[in-house]
C-alpha cells in the first residue's frame, strides 16, 4: 500500500513512525512532514491547506489511504473532496469535522443529546456577553467559537479579565474569525482526561486513556498552550468512568451525529472533566489530540494500518486494536516564550544522543532542516516520548531524554505526570 499522511507535527511524526512499521505498506508519503518525518517517509512541499495540490498528488501516484493529521484541512473538506475522486481517506467529512470546528455546534449538540457538559451561553454581541458574565460570576471560561490551534480558551479568574477576553475575541484581535463568536460556561472544577475512540458511524473502538497538560507553567499555571506533554494510561480514567465516557459520551454523540446527518468517521476526542466519580464534557475534537498522539502510538501494540483503512472503508466490525501493558510518558520541549511570540531557528543539540537510551523516541513537531543541523521552527518544538514498565519509569526515561537536548531559552515542564504518580500513591 502507498500511504499518504498529511501533517506537519508531532502528531504526524508518530503517525508516519507506527505507520512505517507496518508490513502491509510499500511506500509512505508526509505532506510537508518534518526533519523527523524525513527519516521514515518521503515529505512533500505541499501545505495542509493547499487541497487541490494535495489531491493530484494522491490521485497521480495511486496513493491507497491518506491519512489527515490536523484539524484544519478536516474543516476546509478534503476528506469531501478525496471521497468524490475515488479516493480512500481516513478522517471526517467537512459537516462531521464542524464538531471541533464551532464550540457553539458542538454545545448545542451536546445539550439536545443529553451529553453532559457545562452550562453555557453562545454570543456574538458584547454587552450581552457581559451580562452573562456578570449574572454567572467568576472564575469563568470564555472560547472562541472557531479553530484556534488550541489556544481558544481564556480561564478568566475574575469577571473584568473575562470581559476583557471577550472583548478581544470578539473584536477579531485574539483569534481573528475564530472569535467573531464566543462561548462562555461554567469554570468546572476536577482533573482532566482524554478519552479517544476510532468511529466508522456507527461501530466504535475506544483507544488507551490519556492526560494532556494544557497549561505552559508547572502546577498547571499560566497560559493554555497546544499540549505541554501527556500520558497514557491515566488512572484517573477507571473503569467505571470509562463506561460512563462511553454510555454517556461518546455513543450518544456517535448516533447524534449520525441523526443531524453528519455520520462521524475517523478519530473522535473528548476531553472529560472527572470529579467525585462523574464527567462532564468539555469539548470535541476531530482527531488525535497531540501530544496525546505521541504515548498513545507508542502504547499500541497492533499494526495500525488495517484499522484505519477499515475506517476509511466504513466497516469497523471485525476490527480490534491490542496495547502494550506498558505506559508511555510525552514531555514537549518549546522555545521560549511559547505560547506568545517566540525565536525560530536555533539549533538543537543532542537528538543524537537521546537515539542510544532504549524505549525513547523524539517526535518532531516544530523543527525545520538548515543545511546539516536541525533548528527550531515553532513553538512546540519536539515531543521526547518514553516507555515504562510503570508511569514512574516511563516519566524517568523522558526526562532522560530531556536532559540530552538542549537550544537557547528551551523550556519545558518539569511536572508531567506527576498527577498520575499522586493517585497511586
Amino acid at each position: 500500500m502507498k500511504i499518504l499522511v498529511i501533517g506537519g507535527g508531532g502528531r504526524e511524526h508518530a503517525l508516519v513512525w507506527k505507520i512505517a512499521q507496518s508490513p502491509l505498506v510499500t511506500k509512505l508519503y508526509c505532506a510537508p512532514g518534518n526533519p523527523g518525518t524525513a527519516a521514515l517517509a518521503e515529505n512533500l512541499p505541499i501545505a495542509v491547506d493547499q487541497l487541490d495540490k494535495l489531491l493530484a498528488f494522491a490521485y497521480e501516484n495511486k496513493i491507497d489511504l491518506t491519512v489527515v493529521g490536523p484539524e484544519q484541512p478536516l474543516s476546509l473538506g478534503i476528506v469531501d473532496l478525496f471521497e468524490s475522486h475515488g479516493l480512500k481517506v481516513f478522517g471526517p467529512s467537512q459537516k462531521a469535522a464542524f464538531i471541533e470546528g464551532s464550540k457553539a455546534f458542538s454545545k448545542d449538540l451536546m445539550q439536545k443529546y443529553n451529553v453532559p457538559t457545562a452550562a453555557y451561553g453562545v454570543f456574538t454581541d458584547q454587552s450581552e456577553a457581559e451580562a452573562f458574565i456578570n449574572r454567572t460570576g467568576a472564575p469563568i471560561v470564555v472560547k472562541a467559537d472557531g479553530l484556534a490551534a488550541g489556544k481558544g480558551v481564556i480561564i478568566a479568574q475574575t469577571c473584568l479579565e473575562a470581559v476583557s477576553a471577550v472583548r478581544d475575541m470578539l473584536s477579531g484581535n485574539a483569534f481573528g474569525s475564530a472569535g467573531s463568536r464566543v462561548v462562555i460556561e461554567e469554570f468546572l472544577t476536577g482533573e482532566e482526561a482524554s478519552f479517544l475512540v476510532i468511529t466508522d458511524g456507527k461501530n466504535v473502538i475506544p483507544l488507551a486513556s490519556a492526560q494532556d497538560h494544557k497549561a505552559v507553567f508547572d502546577g498547571d499555571l499560566g497560559p493554555n498552550t497546544g499540549g505541554m506533554g501527556a500520558y497514557s494510561p491515566a488512572p484517573v480514567v477507571t473503569p467505571a468512568i470509562h463506561e460512563k465516557a462511553m454510555q454517556q459520551v461518546i455513543l450518544p454523540t456517535v448516533a447524534g451525529m449520525a441523526a443531524e446527518g453528519r455520520p462521524y468517521r475517523g478519530v473522535l476526542y473528548a476531553g472529560l472533566m472527572v470529579k467525585d466519580g462523574e464527567i462532564k464534557t468539555l469539548e470535541f475534537n476531530a482527531r488525535f489530540g497531540d501530544p496525546e498522539c505521541q504515548p498513545l502510538l507508542m502504547r499500541m501494540k497492533s499494526d495500525i494500518v488495517p484499522v484505519l483503512l477499515a475506517v476509511a472503508n466504513g466497516d469497523l466490525a471485525d476490527t480490534g486494536i491490542e496495547w502494550h501493558d506498558k505506559a508511555a510518558v510525552c514531555v514537549v520541549m518549546a522555545s521560549e516564550g511559547y505560547p506568545g511570540d517566540y525565536r525560530k531557528g536555533d539549533p538543537i543539540q543532542g537528538l543524537e544522543r537521546v537515539a542510544e537510551l532504549d524505549d525513547v523516541h523524539v517526535f518532531h513537531a516544530g523543527t525545520a532542516a538548515q543545511a546539516d543541523k536541525c533548528v527550531t521552527n515553532g513553538g512546540r518544538v519536539l515531543g521526547v516520548t518514553a516507555l515504562g514498565a510503570t508511569v514512574k519509569e516511563a516519566i524517568d526515561g523522558a526526562y532522560r531524554g530531556v536532559a540530552r537536548i538542549t537550544w537557547p531559552g528551551v523550556q519545558f515542564r518539569s511536572d508531567i505526570g506527576r498527577k498520575a504518580l499522586d493517585r497511586a500513591s
